[in-house]
């Protein structure tokens, strides 16, 4: 990579942005033009105890709270990000990104992976059969809670001479656990070979871009090499996230291409 400068960075993320958007808007129109885009809708149910009369005792029902559109929610994954890049590059949301680079910390970075990932988290356990609406919130709410963990790791050690790694630690101990329910749903099935191949395809993309955040975020306050400069750290997030989001999405999205 060149050096990286604040201007570079600046043309860099409004190209990201337009690399998403454009990814985006052709997934809406894969749904609006393709059946299967459009017609695969995954219902989410809400479990709640009631008594039955009959029977003399509490028992469960379930109801269908609403359904989602899966192939034009994973689009709006990617106009999460977009949105992101584009609130970066302008003048005013530049000025202010520029300040916080300036002291070693990106809460852009944060508060849009708080979004979009948790989004995507959701939509890869409805995919896998996680429909109920209490688990969908605790996912969504420990992911971002893991990204929240990534901000204040960068506000804590703002030119720190010795580095607090719990935010680290604790952010990896709640990003972990959306993780292992999906694990129970995709593979509780003693026969692994019903597991659709787009399920083993997500766990593997997701396990090397998984790991390669937190190693970028390592070698930033290690100062190891290049990562001496905070601004090629953030360069290279910005790629890692494209690369993650675009794999991800993608794959996600021809899950709608199981039997409904």
């Amino acid at each position: 990579m060149k050096p990286t400068s604040l201007q570079s960075l600046r043309r860099f993320n409004t190209i990201m942005g337009f690399f998403h958007l454009i990814q985006a808007l052709g997934m809406t129109y894969l749904y609006a033009t393709y059946d299967k885009a459009s017609n695969f809708k995954i219902p989410v149910f809400s479990n709640f105890l009631t008594f039955n009369t009959t029977l003399g005792r509490l028992v469960t029902e379930t109801n269908t709270v609403f359904t989602v559109p899966f192939a034009l929610w994973v689009a709006a994954f990617l106009y999460l990000s977009a949105i992101a890049h584009f609130i970066i590059s302008i003048p005013a949301g530049n000025q202010i990104y520029n300040r916080y680079l300036g002291k070693g910390m990106n809460p852009f970075r944060w508060y849009e992976y708080a979004l979009s990932s948790s989004l995507m988290i959701v939509l890869i356990g409805l995919l896998f059969a996680i429909y109920d609406i209490g688990a969908i919130l605790l996912m969504f709410g420990l992911n971002a809670t893991m990204n929240l963990f990534g901000l204040l790791m960068e506000q804590m050690n703002q030119n720190a001479k010795k580095i607090q790694w719990s935010p680290f630690v604790f952010g990896s101990v709640a990003g972990i656990i959306p993780w292992i329910v999906i694990v129970m749903h995709t593979f509780g099935n003693s026969d692994l070979s019903r597991v659709p191949w787009f399920a083993y395809a997500i766990f593997g993309s997701y396990f090397v871009f998984f790991n390669l955040f937190p190693i970028n975020m390592i070698l930033q306050y290690k100062k190891i090499g290049k990562w001496k400069d905070y601004l090629y750290g953030e360069r290279v997030y910005i790629i890692l996230s494209l690369a993650a989001k675009t794999v991800l999405a993608w794959l996600v999205f021809f899950g709608i291409m199981q039997p409904v």
